[in-house]
C-alpha cells in the first residue's frame, strides 16, 4: 500500500522554525507534483505550497510566502517544508500529498481533489 509519511512537527514558540519531511513508502514520487497542505481546527484543508518534479518550480499561498520554503531531494525520495518565522496562526495539522497532474495543471487548478496520495499528517503548534 502506498503511503506518504510526514515527520518533523512539534511545538515551537512564535518566531521559531521547523522543518517538515515527507517520505513515501511503496513507490517513488520523483515524477509527481508534490504539495503541502494544512488544516486548522474548524477550517478546511488548504494548499500552502507546491513543487514540480525537478524542484525548479514552486508555488506558495500568500500567507506563507517569504517564510516557508518547499524543496525536494529525489535521490532521497523526500520532500521538505522549511518553516521560518512561525506564527500562532500557522498552528494546524500539516499534510503532504502527491498528484499525477502536470505542473501547469496543478499550479493552475490548486484543486485538493486532484491529489491521489496523502500522508497521515503531522501536528504543528505555535505558541504565542
Amino acid at each position: 500500500q502506498v503511503q506518504l509519511v510526514e515527520s518533523g512537527g512539534g511545538l515551537v514558540q512564535a518566531g521559531g522554525s521547523l522543518r517538515l519531511s515527507c517520505a513515501p513508502s511503496g513507490r517513488t514520487f520523483s515524477s509527481y507534483v508534490m504539495g503541502w497542505f494544512r488544516q486548522a481546527p474548524g477550517k478546511e484543508r488548504e494548499l500552502i505550497a507546491l513543487i514540480n518534479w525537478s524542484g525548479s518550480s514552486t508555488y506558495y499561498v500568500d500567507s506563507v510566502k517569504g517564510r516557508f520554503t518547499i524543496s525536494r531531494d529525489n535521490a532521497k525520495n523526500t520532500v521538505y517544508l522549511q518553516m521560518n518565522s512561525l506564527k500562532p496562526e500557522d498552528t494546524a495539522i500539516y499534510y503532504c500529498a502527491a498528484t499525477g497532474q502536470t505542473w501547469a495543471a496543478a499550479a493552475r487548478s490548486r484543486n485538493i481533489r486532484e491529489y491521489q496520495y496523502w500522508g497521515q499528517g503531522t501536528q504543528v503548534t505555535v505558541s504565542s
